[in-house]
Formats: C-alpha cells, structure tokens, sequence
C-alpha cells in the first residue's frame, strides 16, 4: 500500500492533517501579534480561560495521538489504497469532496448541539472544549478525548466511507478540516482570508458560541451555517473596524 517516497498512503493522510494543524496555528499566533486582526468582543476574554495553554498544547497532543492511531488503522480498512483515486474522473473525486464537507458540517452540528443539550454531556464532557471562553488557534482541538474522537475522527471516516473517497482525496479533506477547525477558533477576523471567502463558517460565528451568552446558538462547524440557519440557531452579527486596530464583534439581535 505504498505510494510516493514511499511513505504508505494512510500514513501520510494521517500525519499531513496533523503538521498542518500546527503549521497553520503558528500562522495565526504570529499574526495575533500584528495587532491588526483582532476581534474586540473577547477583550481581556483570554484572563477567563479555564485552561492554561500548556494544559491546552498537551490536551491536544493527547487527542492527536489517538487520532493517528485510530486513522491509520480505519484508512486501510475503509479503502484499498492510493491508485483508486487517481483511476477516478477528477470532477467525480470533487463532488465526492464536496458532499463530504456536507456531511461532515451536518455530523458535526447535530452532535455539538447534543453535547449542549444533554446536561450531563455537557458537564462532564463537553464543558472540557468550553473551558476557553476565548479560543485561539491550537487550542481547536482541545476536547475531551472521546468527545473529540467523536466528533473529528468519527466524523471524518463517516464522510469517507459515505462519499467514497479515497484516501489521497481523503487526505485533502481531514487537511481542510483541520484548516477550518483552526480558522474558527483562531479569534481574528481576517477578511482577506481565501477560506473565509469560499466558506459561510468563520471566526465571528464560533466565537459567539464560546461566550457566555451565545452558547446555546452557533452550533455549526467547521464549513458552512446552513444548519444554525435552517433550525433557528444562528446568532445574527456584525463585524466592523474598530478604533486602535482590530474589529468589534456585535450581536444584532437574538436568533
């Protein structure tokens, strides 16, 4: 099952996700440090976290470990290997890629919205992730170990095996999932962001949910909204500059 440099297929969809989570979270702590994309609402929100970041850095080592251990294991049982993908028309491997987002945003949704539900999932499950109260960019994984299988890894190899993709397709995809696991916890508005523009789900939206008084709405994640809006539990915002650099996050109105 070996394919390029002859590293195996699901040894690479499992570690590539992972470098890039942390690669991409390094992105964004130095770009906290510009100042310039900020946004106002989490002022001082960092002194209210539960969880100090060293806490936060191995708590997310710790559910990354499991994470690779289960995923090589279900990439060979899923799919026969690399060259399945490269037989397949590349407008097919798209819409298979694209249904996956779909059904990843809708797994995610109806299980997050569970986990606040259900009080004793929240407390002494979910309550773990909602211990930063201002998240940023390597803390996105911080979960409860089984939650956050269930949620990630469990989600993401239910959107392969549904969709069908392959594991080199499969790697772009827990890729993006990474990506937007980060983008939406990163707490900056970046508006020039290519992933901002191409997906309904960022910044603003999740982090309402992490405040106080927004828990109960923004349950979507990581791709689109479409399932906050459907069901009633969309936050309606504004973003707009704010004086001195960065940007102020507003609630509208209550969903």
């Amino acid at each position: 099952m070996a394919c390029m440099c002859g590293v195996p297929v699901e040894v690479r969809a499992t570690v590539i996700p992972i470098v890039i989570y942390w690669v991409y979270s390094g992105l964004y702590m130095a770009l906290e440090y510009t100042g310039k994309y900020q946004l106002r609402r989490r002022q001082d929100g960092g002194d209210k976290n539960l969880a100090s970041k060293r806490q936060v850095f191995f708590g997310v080592l710790i559910h990354q470990a499991f994470h690779a251990a289960i995923s090589v294991y279900l990439f060979k049982m899923i799919n026969p290997g690399c060259a399945a993908s490269t037989n397949q028309p590349r407008l097919k491997i798209f819409g298979r890629l694209v249904a996956a987002l779909l059904v990843m945003d809708t797994w995610q949704y109806f299980l997050h919205r569970l986990m606040h539900a259900n009080s004793l999932l929240y407390r002494y499950s979910h309550s773990k992730h909602h211990r930063l109260v201002a998240p940023y960019a390597f803390g996105a994984l911080y979960y409860h170990t089984p939650e956050g299988l269930l949620l990630n890894t469990a989600g993401g190899f239910v959107a392969m095996a549904v969709t069908g993709m392959p594991p080199c397709a499969a790697m772009v995809f827990f890729s993006l999932v990474a990506m937007r696991t980060v983008d939406i916890h990163c707490g900056m508005w970046v508006p020039w962001h290519p992933l901002n523009l191409l997906f309904s789900n960022n910044t603003a939206h999740h982090e309402l949910h992490h405040q106080p008084d927004g828990s109960d709405f923004n349950f979507s994640q990581p791709f689109f909204v479409f399932w906050d809006r459907i069901l009633g539990t969309q936050l309606p915002y504004t973003v707009g500059k704010a004086e001195g650099g960065g940007f102020d996050l507003k609630v509208t109105k209550k969903a």
